[in-house]
């Protein structure tokens, strides 16, 4: 009879599930299960064929799939429990202070888990066409960057032959050079925004090196074509993001490509009741990167879109300490599991985070300064494209670190690190304040 109660459960078989469970193992957990709908451990990784993986974490470049295997290779060295082909349907709070988690599959049917704790890593999705409001047909043709990027790299199919791509998402980048080495032509790459959103080298060696044009500010506001795409408009747009009447022009494609943003996968995190940020539409942590409910850990894309595999791992590895330590500290408690917080009671998981100068988020969103164990990162992206500024930590108003940067992009992740040290030394701290400001040294 299979295992239906444990101590963690991970939802999310990708990088940053499997960083996870790894943490937890190694903080000396034990009752670990990892479920993933797929039919294989990897997530989004096994299509990514590309380099540029894991030089951070492995000090070694590495493709998409040998990045994945290196961490599936970790869990099976560790004989951590693992549901594949298995669809979580829906997470509930049990009334002995556990969650419930609702999944099925094909082999076992229905089956109702009871667990301690929770690392949610079920990742993102693509914004589709239907969020943009392109007028025409819904002709044949028109992919998703990522679906393109599956069609390609692991069923073996050439999506079409003359490709505009709309965004400049890094996905969108890779796929203009991968599509261009498949002998596709890519007759232009699209930006809404007037900078991209991708990493600048992505831009060079995706774009530039292969002689594709990137639009920035400029949208798609046709698509021609009923049984199949056979041209699409573009136009340029002005500063309110309308298109610009006279700016039209027109490519002759059989193929659309959107890069148009990424979700955070987060209908489970919401019906569980966890607070979710109106930026990020990711849950709000805190240093733990703990949710508002309780045992409720959050890491990777379905917290918030990184630019780095890398940087998920190394989040995902806190939350699966952190999962570990909130199991240790139930159990010696007596088995408790209800927790101190409820479940709307956000502004209970420490000092709030306040953001000004252009900051449009960060992670964690809260601190409790006696908890952070070493160091504490601050994660964060800007609204525009800055130069010769400076990020300033103030604690009770007093500036305690101090970052200068000569440009700073929506399209790039930005990073603080305060150290526990910095911390100790502002006992009681009641306020933290995060904010970018102008360099004139």
């Amino acid at each position: 009879m299979e295992r239906t109660e444990y101590n963690l459960i991970v939802i999310g078989g990708g990088p940053a599930g499997l960083a996870a469970a790894v943490a937890a193992y190694d903080a000396g957990e034990r009752s670990i299960l990892i479920l993933e709908r797929d039919t294989r451990l990897g997530g989004i990784l096994n299509q990514c064929i590309h380099n540029g993986f894991g030089l951070h974490t492995f000090q070694e470049e590495l493709t998409g799939p040998e990045y994945a295997q290196r961490f599936a290779d970790q869990v099976t060295e560790r004989g951590i429990e693992c549901r594949l082909d298995t669809m979580v349907m829906s997470i509930g709070q049990g009334s002995d202070g556990r969650k419930e988690v609702m999944a099925v599959n094909e082999k076992e049917g229905l089956l109702l888990l009871k667990t301690k704790a929770l690392v949610l890593a079920m990742g993102c999705r693509e914004r589709s066409r239907g969020a943009l409001n392109i007028p025409g047909f819904r002709p044949a043709g028109i992919f998703s960057a990522g679906t393109a990027q599956r069609l390609v790299n692991i069923e073996g199919y050439l999506p079409g032959r003359r490709v505009v791509i709309l965004g400049s998402g890094d996905i969108g980048l890779i796929m203009a050079r991968r599509m261009t080495l498949e002998g596709a032509k890519v007759l232009v790459c699209a930006e809404l925004m007037p900078y991209s959103g991708g990493l600048k080298r992505n831009i060079v060696q995706c774009l530039d090196d292969f002689g594709i044009p990137l639009k920035l500010s400029h949208t798609v506001v046709r698509i021609e074509g009923k049984e199949r795409v056979e041209g699409v408009v573009l136009a340029e747009v002005g500063p309110d993001r309308k298109p610009i009447p006279g700016t039209e022009e027109h490519y002759d494609c059989d193929t659309l490509l959107l890069s148009v943003g990424l979700l955070p996968e987060n209908e489970l995190t919401v019906g569980l009741g966890a607070e979710i940020s109106r930026v990020t539409n990711g849950p709000v942590v805190n240093e733990s990167l703990e949710t508002s409910v309780p045992g409720v850990f959050a890491a990777g894309n379905v917290l918030h879109v990184h630019d780095l595999v890398d940087y998920v791992s190394e989040e995902a590895k806190l939350a699966g300490e952190s999962a570990a330590a909130y199991i240790a500290a139930c159990s010696a408690a007596g088995g408790n599991t209800s927790g101190e917080r409820t479940v709307s009671a956000a502004a209970k998981m420490g000092v709030p985070v306040e953001i000004a100068g252009g900051i449009r988020y960060t992670v964690p969103g809260f601190v409790n300064p006696e908890k952070v164990r070493r160091w504490l990162k601050f994660r964060f992206r800007v609204g525009d494209v800055m130069t010769n500024r400076k990020v300033v930590l103030y604690i009770d108003g007093e500036p305690v670190l101090t970052k200068k940067r000569r440009v700073m992009a929506p399209g790039e992740m930005e990073e603080l690190v305060l150290t526990k040290k910095v911390l100790d030394a502002h006992p009681g701290m009641k306020t933290l304040a995060l904010q970018i400001e102008e360099d004139k040294g």
